[in-house]
Parts: C-alpha cells; sequence; structure tokens
C-alpha cells in the first residue's frame, strides 16, 4: 500500500460527508427504484461519480467497483466504493447510513473507511497498523459467554429468505440482549467493543469490503456464513473472535436458498462476487 493511499480515502470520505449530509438534513433529492426493487437517491449516485472521478483523476491505474455504477477493470488494486450504504435510512431520515471506501490488492483488503457524518463518527484502518474511531484506536470486546453477549443485526426477512430463521431464532435466545442497528453500523459496534457479535446473511462486496479490514484490524474475525475470511462470500458475520465458531456452526446453512442465487445473477461483479444489493 502506497502511504498515502489512506490519507487519499479519509480525503475521499470528507469530500462524500460534504455532500451527503447537507442533503440529509435538508431532504432535498430524489429517490427513484432500481431494477432489484431497492431504493437509490440522487445523492447516492452523484457521490459516487465524485469518488469515481477523483480516483481516476489520482490513482488512474488502479481498478474502481462501486454499488451504482459497476466494475472498472484495471490492475491487481481495486477501490471499493458503496456511496451511501443503508440508503433506506438516509431517505427515512434515520442518521445511520454511511459512505465506504475500500482498497484492495491481490484480492486482500488492505485498507478501509466506514464514514457516517449523521453519527459524527468516522472509523478506519489499515492492514498491520491497527484500527480507529474519530482518531482512537478501538478494539473487539472480551465477552466469552452468549449470556452476556450482544447480538446485532440487519433484519429477520433477511434469514428468512436464506433459510436461516429457525437457526438464527434459537441463536438469538442465546444472547445476553439483541438489537437490530443493521448495515455498517452493527459492525462497526463489533469493531468497538460495545457489541460481541453481528450477523447478515445477504449482502454484497461493496457492502463489506471496508467492514472487514476494520474488524480485523480491531482484534475480531470477519467472514462469510461458511466460514471464509472474504468480502465477497454473500454474507457477513463478525465477532470479538471468541463466540466465532460457535456462532457459524449454528447459523450453518442446510441449503442455498435460491434467491441467493437470483441476488448472484443481478449483480454487476465477477461470479463469487455477488450478494444481494441492499439499500
Amino acid at each position: 500500500m502506497n502511504a498515502d493511499d489512506l490519507a487519499l480515502a479519509l480525503s475521499l470520505a470528507d469530500a462524500a460527508d460534504a455532500m451527503t449530509l447537507p442533503h440529509f438534513v435538508a431532504g432535498d433529492y430524489s429517490v427513484r427504484t432500481k431494477s432489484d426493487r431497492t431504493p437509490v437517491s440522487e445523492v447516492d449516485e452523484a457521490v459516487e461519480r465524485m469518488l469515481r472521478e477523483r480516483l481516476e483523476r489520482e490513482r488512474p491505474d488502479d481498478g474502481i467497483v462501486g454499488e451504482e455504477e459497476g466494475v472498472r477493470v484495471a490492475g491487481k488494486r481495486r477501490w471499493i466504493l458503496d456511496p451511501i450504504d443503508a440508503t433506506k435510512n438516509y431517505i427515512r431520515g434515520v442518521p445511520a447510513y454511511a459512505t465506504l471506501i475500500a482498497l484492495q490488492d491481490a484480492g486482500r483488503v488492505i485498507a478501509g473507511v466506514v464514514s457516517a457524518p449523521a453519527l459524527g463518527r468516522r472509523w478506519w484502518a489499515s492492514a498491520g497498523a491497527g484500527a480507529f474511531c474519530n482518531g482512537l484506536a478501538i478494539h473487539v470486546s472480551s465477552v466469552a459467554s452468549f449470556a452476556k453477549a450482544y447480538l446485532s443485526y440487519d433484519g429477520i426477512n433477511d434469514f428468512d429468505k436464506a433459510g436461516l430463521s429457525e437457526q438464527f431464532i434459537d441463536l438469538a435466545r442465546r444472547f445476553g440482549r439483541t438489537r437490530a442497528f443493521g448495515d455498517f453500523w452493527s459492525h462497526m459496534l463489533v469493531a468497538e467493543g460495545a457489541i460481541d457479535v453481528a450477523i447478515e446473511p445477504e449482502v454484497a462486496l461493496w457492502d463489506l469490503a471496508a467492514l472487514q479490514v476494520i474488524v480485523e484490524e480491531a482484534g475480531g474475525r470477519f467472514t462469510n456464513l461458511a466460514g471464509e475470511a472474504r468480502p465477497d462470500g454473500g454474507s457477513a458475520v463478525s465477532t470479538n473472535g471468541i463466540l466465532h465458531d460457535e456462532v457459524l456452526a449454528t447459523l450453518r446453512p442446510t441449503h442455498r436458498d435460491s434467491s441467493t442465487a437470483t441476488a448472484a445473477a443481478r449483480s454487476p461483479l465477477p461470479p463469487g462476487e455477488g450478494g444481494a444489493k441492499r439499500g
């Protein structure tokens, strides 16, 4: 990683925040429904265009993958962008939304920034250098029992689609506390040590790449439901590491739901980089 790659990612996040927050406060933007039936605002699209233009100028040899405009293939390095993660929150006035920016080199995510300006929080990490929130180092919890652990998830309907409702409910009952923070925020709370486990059964590469490196640099584990430490596996489980294997064992799918294959078919990414887009 170049010494200034993380600095560039943070600068891109500054520029994104300067676009998303004023429109969030004013509510002065249009929204349309995409072909996958998820909403997208004109702010999502404008932010991704801005990020792409900056990267094309400042990192012309790098590839770009974005939720709204798909893939530009070039070289072994690529930037992975989600201009507004949790668009459904954004358009309803819920402040839990973020811009996600990640840098991947030869298949490994080496830097990530998650910026949530309406929450007043920004998380970032680079490989081997630790994880931070608003400039302070963060670390996962040391909670070792489900009875004392906190669980966060996205939405119960996603577990229905994945054929995991019964497994998830059985697991959730073992936790001391459950809350549906959802989207990026669940995983960043794991990285901070505020909660201990976060689970999302259907997500895409751009939803996860920045999160993975932050959770791992905070001392946690980040895998898909199959236990693979990759952001393109279509699902996400982040934990403090201690509880991870038992969570995976409880949620082991008995079949692959057809909705997952449908979502992968809709994705503009190569095989293995699918997962449902989410708003």
